[in-house]
C-alpha cells in the first residue's frame, strides 16, 4: 500500500519526513484533522523496526488524538510525531532540536508535547527551535491528577448507566496498573469507599497503594479474573481480547491504558458479554486537557472541571448507543464527528491565536 492509499484509509491531512542523518535524526509529523483547531499530539521515540511501522503508528495516533480532542470539547485537532531511534540514548539535544525544526517548518498546524519514550526535559530542546510545544518544565506540570480524575468521573457515569445511582461506595474495583494514573485513581475512588484489588510489575507501586489505600494485591495474570464490579485498565493496551473476554468477571470497564481494544470488533464483544465500555479515548482525555489548559493559560481548577465534564459526555454516549443498537465506540465516534462537521460549517471569526504569538 502506497502512503497516498495509507492517508486515505483514515483521511490524513498531511503527512510530513524529516532527516539530518548527520545527527541521527529519523522523524515523522502526521496530521489527521484541523478541522477545530492546530494539531496537537505527543513526539513518540522508539526503536521501529521498519519505516513502514513508524509510518503506521504516526497515523493511528494522530487520527486517535484528532477525536479526543472533538470529544473534550477542544479546540484542537489531532496529530502525532514519531522519532526513529534508540529512546534510551544520551545524547538527545541534537536529535529533539532537529525534530523542533520539523515542527517550526508546519508554522503553527501541528504543536507537539511528550509522549512515550520523550520527556520535559526533551521538550525543552524542541523549544530552543520552536514555540509549537507544550507540556515544557514548570509548566503544566504532571497531567495524571487530572487524567485519572477524568477516568473516575467516566466510571461514575457508567455505574449510573449500569447500575442507576453513579456511587461507587462500596463498588469493588480492579486497577491494572498504579503508576501515575492508576495511583491517584485509587486515590479517588478510595476517597469515595470504593475497595480495590490492584496488579502492577513494579511491587513497589504496589505496595504503596496497598499501604496508602488498603488495596488488596494480585499478580498481574490474575487480575483480568478477578470477580469484581469495574476493571480499570491503565497500563497495557489491547487488553480486551478473545483471551480476556474469556475471563472477565466484571460489570464495567474504564480505565486510562490507550487503545485498549485488540481489533474494533471487540467492541462490539465485550458489550456482548454484558459489560459495559467506557472508550477509552473519551475517558483518558485528561492528559490532553491539562497541556491544553498551558495553551489556554488556564489555572489548575480549571483543568480539572474540564475532565469532569467527562461525566456527562459519557452519559451522552451511553445513552445514545443504546438508543440507535450501536456500540458506546461507535457512539463516541459519531459524536466526535459531528462536532467536526458542526464547526466546519461555521463563519470562523478571530477569537484569538492558537499559534504562540505568531498571529496579527
Amino acid at each position: 500500500m502506497n502512503i497516498f492509499e495509507r492517508m486515505s484509509i483514515r483521511d490524513h491531512e498531511q503527512l510530513v519526513f524529516w532527516s539530518e542523518p548527520r545527527i541521527g535524526y529519523r522523524g515523522i509529523i502526521a496530521i489527521h484533522n484541523t478541522t477545530l483547531g492546530p494539531a496537537l499530539g505527543g513526539t513518540r521515540f522508539w526503536n521501529y523496526q521498519t519505516d513502514g511501522e513508524a509510518v503506521e503508528d504516526s497515523l493511528r495516533l494522530a487520527r486517535g488524538m484528532t477525536y479526543k480532542s472533538a470529544l473534550a470539547g477542544l479546540n484542537l485537532g489531532g496529530g502525532k510525531s514519531v522519532i526513529i531511534g534508540d529512546p534510551n540514548t544520551r545524547n538527545r539535544e541534537m536529535i529533539f532540536r532537529a525534530h523542533g525544526r520539523a515542527v517550526e517548518s508546519l508554522a503553527g498546524r501541528y504543536i507537539t508535547a511528550e509522549d512515550v519514550g520523550t520527556s520535559p526535559a526533551d521538550m525543552d530542546f524542541v523549544h530552543m527551535e520552536t514555540n509549537h510545544v507544550v507540556g515544557l518544565m514548570g509548566k503544566s506540570g504532571d497531567p495524571s491528577p487530572v487524567t485519572a480524575y477524568g477516568v473516575y468521573q467516566g466510571m461514575k457515569a457508567a455505574a449510573l448507566h449500569k447500575y442507576g445511582d453513579d456511587s461507587l461506595a462500596g463498588k469493588h474495583v480492579t486497577v491494572q496498573g498504579v503508576g501515575h494514573v492508576g495511583y491517584f485513581l485509587c486515590q479517588d475512588l478510595a476517597e469515595e469507599g470504593a475497595r480495590l484489588t490492584v496488579t502492577d510489575i513494579d511491587q513497589e507501586k504496589v505496595d504503596r497503594v496497598v499501604k496508602e489505600f488498603g488495596a488488596k494485591a494480585v499478580a498481574p495474570e490474575e487480575i483480568y479474573g478477578v470477580d469484581a464490579d469495574i476493571f480499570a485498565p491503565c497500563a497495557l493496551g489491547a487488553i480486551i481480547n478473545d483471551d480476556t473476554l474469556k475471563v472477565f468477571k466484571v460489570d464495567i470497564i474504564v480505565g486510562g491504558a490507550n487503545n485498549q481494544l485488540l481489533e474494533p470488533r471487540h467492541a462490539k464483544a465485550v458489550e456482548e458479554n454484558g459489560i459495559l465500555y467506557g472508550p477509552d479515548y473519551l475517558v483518558n482525555a485528561g492528559g490532553l486537557i491539562n497541556v491544553y489548559a498551558e495553551i489556554e493559560d488556564w489555572p489548575a481548577e480549571r483543568s480539572l472541571r474540564k475532565a469532569g465534564e467527562i461525566y456527562n459526555t459519557l452519559i451522552r454516549i451511553l445513552e445514545l448507543a443504546e438508543a440507535e443498537g450501536i456500540t458506546s465506540a461507535e457512539a463516541s465516534d459519531k459524536v466526535a464527528e459531528q462536532r467536526m462537521d458542526d464547526v466546519r460549517y461555521l463563519h470562523r471569526t478571530e477569537l484569538g491565536c492558537l499559534d504562540f504569538g505568531t498571529c496579527g
